[in-house]
């Protein structure tokens, strides 16, 4: 088999598994693990996968910047987001993390909503900045242009100051072995403080995030409560997200009042503190 082959053949087995494992594959087609483990660095180097110990899963494609990231699933955010902002209730305090979908959030919260918005996100805060019901906490910090949010030890030590009923975060992976990822080694830290100062994690993924994961590791899927997901969200892809821990749920439920989906049955989502 030729190398082209080879590679071709690598990227279908991890699109059909969701991963890929050197021995396996070495044992598939006869190679020695190190032939494998050269092919996994070249294909790497070329953005296609990312490599983990014993193989590789599939690259998350959501590392382009806050522009670019506005192109890629709109419709999807849209409804996420608008399925997000059913979830927070008169009274909260909720952290919106940065991102394209948590703008959607933000920009579909009721306008009669009395409650407190804590953000890293200028964005989040800028689509806030008229509605009269919402109090806006921002947390400020070093500019990650990248992401359009706040980092550092500065937005780290205010995060801690804060107990909020949720957390609406963004990641760039959701991968029941990988866990909840992202691009930036500062961003995952902040992720993880946040999680850390909420009552419940609510994730918010369009279907490119799902199976796929991003050098920065934040958490275990199993941390967070919920997985907020769109109707075009791979189903194959939830099943061991639901096994992880995670409860469902889709956009269209949310939009509904139906409850989570764990492994099969229906669940409350877990309440506010």
């Amino acid at each position: 088999m030729l190398t082209s082959q080879r590679k071709q053949h690598i990227l279908s087995v991890l699109r059909r598994d969701g991963n890929v494992v050197a021995k396996s594959l070495s044992e598939e087609l006869g190679l020695s693990e190190d032939t494998i483990r050269r092919d996994l660095r070249e294909l790497a180097g070329e953005g296609l996968l990312l490599r983990v110990h014993g193989g590789a899963l599939p690259l998350a494609a959501a590392e382009a910047d806050f522009a670019g990231r506005q192109q890629l699933a709109p419709d999807e955010k849209v409804a996420i987001g608008r399925a997000a902002a059913r979830l927070v209730k008169p009274g909260q305090v909720v952290f919106i993390d940065g991102g394209t979908t948590a703008v959607q959030l933000a920009r579909h919260l009721p306008a009669n909503l009395r409650a407190t918005v804590v953000t890293h996100s200028p964005s989040v805060a800028v689509e806030l900045a008229s509605h009269a019901g919402i109090e806006v906490v921002l947390v400020g910090g070093r500019l990650f242009r990248h992401s359009m949010v706040a980092v550092g030890s500065a937005a780290m030590a205010a995060i801690s100051r804060i107990h909020a009923d949720t957390y609406f975060m963004g990641v760039t992976g959701v991968h029941a072995e990988a866990g909840l990822t992202t691009g930036d080694l500062e961003e995952a830290e902040i992720k993880r403080a946040l999680m850390g100062s909420a009552a419940e994690t609510v994730v918010m993924a369009s279907s490119e995030k799902i199976g796929a994961a991003s050098a920065w590791v934040v958490n275990p899927v199993a941390s967070a409560g919920t997985l907020l997901v769109s109707p075009q969200a791979p189903a194959a892809a939830l099943v061991p997200l639901r096994r992880a821990g995670l409860a469902i749920l889709r956009s269209d439920d949310a939009d509904g009042g139906k409850a989570a989906d764990t492994a099969g049955r229906a669940s409350e989502l877990p309440g506010a503190r």
